[in-house]
């Protein structure tokens, strides 16, 4: 089949430097993109140039570098409320990633509950968005509930409505919008509906989101929502917290220092109002510049053709691996609300030992539990091996990737024969 003729991909590929990468004699296939996209060339510019001509900390000095940089990265702020469909830039606050944002919620918003009160997860959370529950309930003695899965690896809604998972007593909801391992979306406006409905705050971590589709937090439900920069074709070091206004308005801070004071007495502080009460300290300020460069990006590009491309690519790998002898796909096995992300095990393989012959042959995919271990208890796996394309990712990137663990499997498993050389072998 051919390539999306609505989407040049190889137009787009050019603009990432590290795409031209070889490993040995084999080009680079990118497969793990779901972990860290690669960065195009403007935002490689954007911090570089950041760092060249207008490098200063924000806020602290009137200078015309500290005003440069300040307007920078205020500057970057506008721009990623703009991109995620904020009312108003003060809803943004920037941290140094989602695992600090989604600490963040768990800790203000833990500070809220006690003995008796309830919080409900997920069990394909990343451990970001289930460790920071687990220390929020051990502090404040509530309890903290999730929901299960389908065969399918769907949110098992019907289970939770049976066993009453969303009920008087919950006080948070916080799910992700879209599995990191399961590439499965998640229908976060009927589970907040549910949520508001107890007076529950609905909280979002969407960074497997918010870079392959177009996000609106005003009309998604959510309460707060976390993600982060790298993934989104940004810098690392910087990941965003957006909130509802009046909610961070009563929320307490989570870490003190400078900048995020209104009045210092050695007794006692008064505090900033959002976003500064949230950024102690010297934010991610070239990370911010980097950040809204992708987002111009992205945008220039359009996220409704990103997120059609993703499913195109997703439509092409489910088919591809799906006639593979051997080999389970976890989660949806349609194109149907879910990612590109695809997860998989081959029998009688270890994902480690398939992942580097795999990276042998140019073809980089991640081997493990993918920050997902319970989720790969719940399946009866120990680990598994995840591809996930992006932007840039090309069908014969998806072939390779085929090509790859056909081989994998044979060399591990003593179907190849001795000298068998590369291409597609027949399953």
């Amino acid at each position: 089949m051919s390539e999306a003729t609505a989407y040049d991909v190889e137009a787009v590929r050019a603009d990432f430097p590290i795409l031209s990468t070889r490993v040995g004699d084999h080009p680079l296939v990118y497969l793990d993109s779901a972990n860290t996209s690669q960065k195009p060339q403007v935002v490689i510019d954007a911090v570089a140039d950041h760092y060249a001509h207008h490098n200063a900390n924000v806020a602290r000095a009137m200078h015309k570098l500290g005003l440069e940089s300040t307007q920078a990265y205020e500057g970057g702020r506008e721009r990623i409320a703009k991109f995620i469909g904020a009312n108003r830039p003060e809803e943004v606050v920037a941290l140094t990633n989602a695992s600090e944002a989604l600490n963040l919620c768990a800790y203000t918003l833990g500070s809220r509950l006690g003995p008796g009160d309830e919080v409900v997860i997920s069990v394909m959370e990343h451990h970001s968005n289930l460790v920071p529950w687990q220390l929020a309930c051990q502090r404040s003695g509530a309890t903290l509930r999730w929901f299960d899965i389908t065969d399918e690896g769907r949110l098992d809604l019907e289970k939770a409505a049976r066993e009453g998972l969303i009920n008087e007593h919950t006080k948070v909801v916080s799910v992700a919008l879209a599995s990191n391992v399961l590439g499965t979306v998640n229908p976060i406006s009927l589970i907040a509906e549910q949520a508001h409905a107890v007076g529950a705050v609905m909280v979002v971590d969407a960074s497997q989101a918010v870079p392959q589709m177009p996000i609106d937090v005003s009309a998604l439900g959510a309460d707060l929502l976390a993600f982060t920069g790298h993934k989104m074709v940004g810098p690392t070091g910087i990941g965003i917290l957006w909130g509802r206004y009046d909610l961070l308005a009563e929320l307490p801070p989570f870490l003190g220092g400078g900048e995020m004071i209104e009045i210092v007495k050695m007794d006692h502080s008064t505090y900033a109002e959002p976003p500064h009460r949230f950024e102690a300290g010297t934010p991610p300020i070239a990370q911010m510049v980097g950040l809204a460069a992708a987002a111009d990006y992205l945008d220039g590009i359009g996220m409704d053709a990103i997120a059609a491309h993703e499913r195109d690519l997703a439509d092409y790998a489910l088919e591809g691996l799906s006639g593979v002898k051997g080999l389970r796909i976890l989660g949806p096995e349609e194109a149907v609300d879910r990612t590109g992300t695809i997860s998989f095990s081959i029998e009688g393989v270890h994902p480690h030992d398939a992942m580097s012959i795999m990276d042998s042959r140019g073809v980089a995919v991640r081997g493990g539990h993918h920050c997902a271990r319970p989720l790969h208890e719940r399946l009866g796996l120990q680990s598994s091996l995840r591809a996930s394309g992006y932007l840039y990712t090309t069908r014969r990137e998806i072939d390779a990737l085929v090509d790859a663990v056909e081989y994998a499997r044979d060399f591990f498993t003593g179907r190849m024969s001795v000298g068998a050389g590369s291409g597609r072998r027949q399953s």
